[in-house]
Order: structure tokens, then sequence, then C-alpha cells
């Protein structure tokens, strides 16, 4: 009986991640661990939003790219453009708010707001309850889902619903409702861990006629 519960512990470490069960705990835990030694990333995805109340949906692609300690891009196909230049994030949204800019200090509270990865990967179990939602193939990739709910009312969304890879613990594929009844799905379609990026690539340049808008003073140029 030993040699045959030793042989069944044996080939249970032989199986591949994705024929294992794995808790939520775990799964969090590693993708959490994945994005804490990454020194920069970059990323293509696809976004569609639903607005439940209108019946509109609207999908757009883009690319995010990111550095340590505080470099963000997020650049939409629509020309929407969100970046951290290492003490000031810009929100540019002419899509939905034209001829302006909104600018306010970039600090590490504020990430979250804007990053995906930060806003589910930073402390992830002290601010959300985490349960299992399955497993699928995101893109060709074995993932496991998990299902975050926030702890705290002002997180900006009610629950989010998480695909992590099982291979390098990426995140593959998220779908969130956020506090106003927007419903967001995006799906990574490719990833790349720590490539080289310029901090130039991280800098705004305030587009010609576009009046910036500073959240700290609420004054307008």
């Amino acid at each position: 009986m030993k040699s045959l519960t030793c042989l069944s512990a044996m080939a249970f470490a032989a199986l591949p991640i994705t024929a294992r069960a794995q808790s939520a705990d775990a799964i969090i835990d590693r993708a959490a661990a994945a994005y804490s030694r990454l020194s920069s990333m970059r990323a293509e995805f696809t976004q569609t939003l639903t607005n439940p109340l209108t019946g509109n949906t609207q999908t757009t692609s883009g690319v995010i790219l990111r550095k340590k300690p505080n470099l963000l891009s997020i650049n939409f196909e629509s020309g929407d453009r969100v970046a951290a230049d290492g003490s000031t994030l810009w929100l540019y949204l002419p899509s939905s708010v034209p001829g302006q800019v909104v600018r306010m200090p970039y600090r590490g509270e504020n990430a979250s707001s804007v990053d995906p990865a930060d806003q589910f990967l930073n402390s992830p179990r002290t601010r959300f309850t985490v349960s299992s939602a399955g497993a699928a193939t995101i893109g060709g990739r074995a993932t496991h889902a998990i299902t975050l709910v926030p702890k705290r009312a002002n997180m900006g969304f009610t629950g989010a619903q998480v695909w992590i890879d099982d291979d390098d613990s990426s995140i593959r594929q998220f779908d969130l409702e956020t506090t106003n009844g927007l419903k967001r799905h995006v799906v990574i379609t490719s990833f790349t861990p720590n490539p080289e990026l310029s901090r130039s690539t991280f800098r705004f340049t305030v587009p010609k006629g576009v009046k910036v808008v500073d959240q700290a003073s609420g004054a307008v140029f």
C-alpha cells in the first residue's frame, strides 16, 4: 500500500500543471510573484466595453508597456492614451472627451486605477476574496481562472474573473464589471516579459490645441 501511495504521488508530480487541481490561493500567489519579478513588459490586447443599460458595445485594441518602478504607457488604436512618465500621469481620451488631457501626480496608490496587472496582482489576497473559477484555453494557452471580489467598496469594480497562464503565470484574459455597471472584457493577444524599453517611450507630448486639466489644482491651461 505504501508503494502504491508513493507511485501515486510520483505520478501526480509528473502531471503538467493543467492536469492538476489548483487552489485559488496558489494561482493568485504565483501570478503575483511572477508580476513582482518583472522589470518591464509589453502586451498587446483587445478590449470590449459593454453598457448593459444602452446595449452599446465598443471594441478596440492596443499595446501596454510597463517598466519599473513607475513608467506606464497604454496606446489604443482609437488614439486614446494613458502615460505615466515617472512623476505625472496623463489621461488623453479624444475618442470620448476630445480637446483635453487630464494631468495628475502619479504615485503608487493610483497605479491600480490605470494598470490592470497592478490592479489585480498588487497584494491581491489582502484586497480581494479569491475563489477558483475553472480552467480554459485562451489563445492556445492553458489557463486557470480565479474570481476576485474586492474587500473594499472604493476599488472601481464589483468583481472580476481573471485567467492566469499555467506556464508563465501572466494574465491572459479578464472580465470585470465597474461600479457604474460597465462590463469590460480584455484578451491579451501577445505578452513579452522584460523587453528593453527606453524612458522616452513613456513621455507624453500634449497635442497642439488640447487643453490641460490639472487634477491637483483644478486649473486649465
